[in-house]
């Protein structure tokens, strides 16, 4: 049977909601098979992030420079810092037939959801906006400006629940983990993924 192509999951939810955290955790697990496709950025790092790991940092001149030459699989802008994903790797990876996982902002996944129709969009939702509030504040690495601005994008971004396939609370990181797991699991499964396959074996190809 011919391999079949790699799945495109794209874990998006607004600012805070705890996508990194919970992507950290999935990628700790040690049958954890997906690819993780680092974004690249022009904001700065933050402590104990590192470039190549947690995202490829680019100042504002090279990341306009890719956007140009159509380098980009999406790109947003997010309070005043570009964010995008490399497309060259990502179609290589599912083409080898494995998983490629995406973190991204929810402008991001909108352009992907354009562009790449069978991907598998989960949204990370937070219990409570205090809650998500909670967690800016925790994280004691933006002034009180820039939370206002991401507790008020985080409820425009809310809105936008609408176009993704499957939502997930992070209500526990361990949770939400086994929650996205299942997720793909039956994704590999639908038939609309696998029937081609199926097919072409019976006719012998």
């Amino acid at each position: 049977m011919r391999r079949e192509r790699g799945l495109l999951i794209v874990l998006s939810g607004p600012s805070g909601v705890g996508k990194g955290t919970v992507r950290k955790a999935l990628f700790s697990q040690p049958d954890t098979n997906y690819e993780y496709s680092i974004s690249m950025t022009t904001r700065l790092p933050r402590e104990g992030e590192v470039d190549g790991v947690d995202y490829f940092f680019k100042s504002t001149e090279e990341f306009e420079s890719l956007i140009e030459q159509g380098q980009l699989l999406e790109y947003a802008k997010y309070v005043g810092n570009y964010y995008g994903t490399p497309l060259e790797y990502v179609n290589k990876t599912l083409d080898a037939g494995r998983d490629v996982f995406l973190e991204i902002e929810v402008q991001g996944a909108a352009q992907i959801r354009d562009k790449v129709p069978d991907g598998l969009f989960i949204f990370l939702a937070p219990p409570s906006i205090s809650a998500l509030q909670q967690r800016l504040v925790g994280r004691g690495t933006e002034t009180e400006d820039v939370i206002a601005t991401r507790i008020a994008a985080a409820n425009q971004e809310l809105e936008m629940m609408n176009l993704y396939d499957y939502v997930v609370e992070n209500d526990e990181v361990q949770l939400a983990c086994d929650r996205v797991n299942a997720i793909v699991v039956a994704e590999h499964c639908r038939r609309e993924r696998v029937e081609k396959q199926y097919l072409a074996m019976l006719r012998g190809e």
